[in-house]
């Protein structure tokens, strides 16, 4: 039998982060001016980055904490002029009641489970259409139904599966439709953050790429898509823009991983366009480097069309897991 969570435990997860965020502000244990990151946050809450998002948004229409010309936001309010202080957040001995403290944990469970889920739930899509069935899920992962409903919801802001009002949950058809799609959204919306990010673009970062680059080691095309993100367009100073596109990337990043397991090789060229595409932004030619990502993102797109249509001859792996049944 499934223990009845409490009350606290079943609000949703961001009011949890938004109580002990303004806790701790209101007790003074985060000072004035310091920093609030989503990314440091989340890793301290076990969360995504989205209840995150909201827990700042309340706590910035309270007036606890304000924007600055930076990234992310600083505790005060906003007739306060302040220094931003950057110190990662796990330096402060917060104050969690424990209440707050159990029902984070129990709502962070599923952030034990979830890479495994995602990365079943990418490959299973690349051969059809999935009811993904939150009960067998359940069973399968050995956890509660709360804990299971997480991992959906999570899946879904990633656009791995949906659900309708009174539908079930479904995974995929990845169709070559959904990759073109995907990625002409990429080919407007990456050059035009890169563009707007790069006067915030930290020249030394980009030299360590380049560097890396230059070695000769043997670079995942991931961990450079991973630097574009973290290091150009992530600097883009419009977050609504930098949400668009990480949302965006994140089917394609679990759908190539997925291909990749089934022994697709990677794309080495992808790998040389890379070293051009951070050479551009090193030598600060914004312009060229934006008109260049647009046609590496075409190509990139054309080759996964390519590695979509392998599939197709590939045999469906007979490791599905339980709990998705194939529709039709």
């Amino acid at each position: 039998m499934i223990k009845r969570l409490s009350p606290v435990a079943q609000e949703p997860l961001y009011e949890l982060i938004t109580q002990v965020l303004r806790r701790n502000i209101l007790e003074g244990h985060l000072p004035q001016g310091l920093v609030l990151l989503e990314g440091p946050i989340s890793k301290l809450m076990k969360t995504s980055r989205v209840p995150v998002q909201a827990a700042l948004r309340q706590l910035n229409e309270e007036s606890l904490i304000q924007r600055f010309r930076g990234r992310g936001y600083l505790v005060g309010s906003d007739g306060d002029a302040l220094v931003p202080l950057r110190r990662n957040i796990e330096e402060f001995a917060l104050d969690i009641p424990e209440p707050l403290d159990t029902a984070l944990k129990v709502r962070g469970t599923w952030m034990h489970v979830y890479d495994r889920v995602e990365s079943e739930v990418a490959a299973c899509q690349i051969f059809g259409e999935f009811r993904v069935v939150e009960t067998e899920l359940a069973e399968y992962l050995g956890v509660s139904r709360t804990v299971a409903r997480d991992v959906l919801s999570r899946l879904n802001e990633r656009g791995l599966v949906r659900k309708g009002a009174q539908s079930p949950w479904l995974a995929g058809p990845l169709t070559a439709r959904i990759i073109r799609e995907k990625f002409q959204l990429r080919g407007i919306v990456e050059p035009a953050a890169l563009k707007l990010a790069a006067d915030h673009i930290d020249p030394y970062q980009i030299e360590l790429i380049r560097k890396d680059i230059a070695s000769g080691e043997t670079l995942h095309w991931e961990t450079l898509e991973g630097a574009l993100m973290q290091h150009c367009l992530e600097k883009a100073p419009n977050g609504v823009l930098v949400e668009i596109i990480r949302n965006n990337r994140l089917l394609l990043s679990s759908v190539d991983r997925a291909l990749n397991a089934l022994g697709l090789p990677p794309d080495t060229v992808a790998l040389t366009q890379y070293r051009t595409l951070f050479d551009l932004i090193g030598s600060r030619q914004t312009d060229a480097a934006a008109e260049y990502l647009k046609e590496h993102l075409r190509i990139i797109a054309l080759k996964s069309l390519a590695r979509l249509k392998i599939v197709a001859l590939v045999p469906e792996t007979e490791t599905t897991p339980p709990y998705l049944s194939r529709v039709g």
